[in-house]
């Protein structure tokens, strides 16, 4: 059995890093329509068994509830990676073979795509790199608790270097679909413009974008 588990912190402390590129209620409204995509597309996943959202946030719950999602509620934001290790605990006590960490905000999740992954990793540890190949943007552990996650800057390196110490067979792979995260004004444009090409991978985000307008876009410096 696998088990899904998303992080998610509150919508009103989401996507800080984009700063003035979008308004802060544009943000809110971003960071559940990336998060509605992302949930919709798990459900249509033939090797993802059920599927945990962490969070504090009632608005999450509510969402994650109306989309078939478990919920296993928190007090406050204490951190993506304090949150997976919730996610995992519960997976134990569940009795769960393994789980795959994943998160909220990579709208263009293609489930075909994360079900061959899932299909031929025999490792204990699938550790799935971020497009920049330097943060980790999936985590799959087989048993759950093969070692301890730990989410952020840099966490790709981390990773490996804690599946190396706790001895445990591990691979390192891209999922496309899976590489492009939204953080900053760049990964908005990058999401716009795949988004441009094929709005029907992330529909909800691409509305959202779409309503945001251009105008939203980061400034590009004027040359002389």
């Amino acid at each position: 059995m696998t088990l899904a588990i998303i992080p998610v912190k509150r919508f009103e402390h989401a996507k800080q890093r984009l700063g003035e590129a979008v308004p802060a209620a544009s943000r809110v409204a971003l960071a559940e329509a990336m998060f509605l995509d992302v949930l919709s597309h798990l459900n249509r996943s033939k090797r993802i068994d059920a599927t945990v959202v962490v969070t504090s946030d009632p608005r999450v719950a509510r969402t994650a509830r109306w989309l078939g999602a478990e919920v296993l509620e928190e007090e406050a934001d204490e951190g993506h990676s304090e949150a997976a290790s919730a996610g995992v605990r519960v997976a134990l006590e569940r009795g769960v073979d393994r789980v795959a960490l994943l998160p909220g905000d990579c709208p263009m999740l293609d489930p075909a795509e994360l079900d061959r992954h899932l299909g031929s990793a025999p490792r204990s540890a699938l550790i799935v790199p971020d497009r920049h190949g330097t943060g980790t943007n999936g985590l799959l552990l087989s048993p759950p608790d093969a070692f301890t996650p730990a989410f952020g800057p840099d966490s790709c390196a981390r990773h490996v270097s804690r599946a190396r110490a706790a001895g445990v067979s591990f691979a390192v792979e891209q999922i496309e679909s899976l590489g492009l995260d939204l953080d900053t004004p760049e990964d908005l444009m990058q999401l716009r413009d795949a988004l441009i090409l094929r709005p029907e991978r992330a529909p909800r985000t691409a509305q959202l974008i779409w309503e945001l307008g251009p105008e939203q876009s980061p400034s590009t410096p004027a040359t002389a």
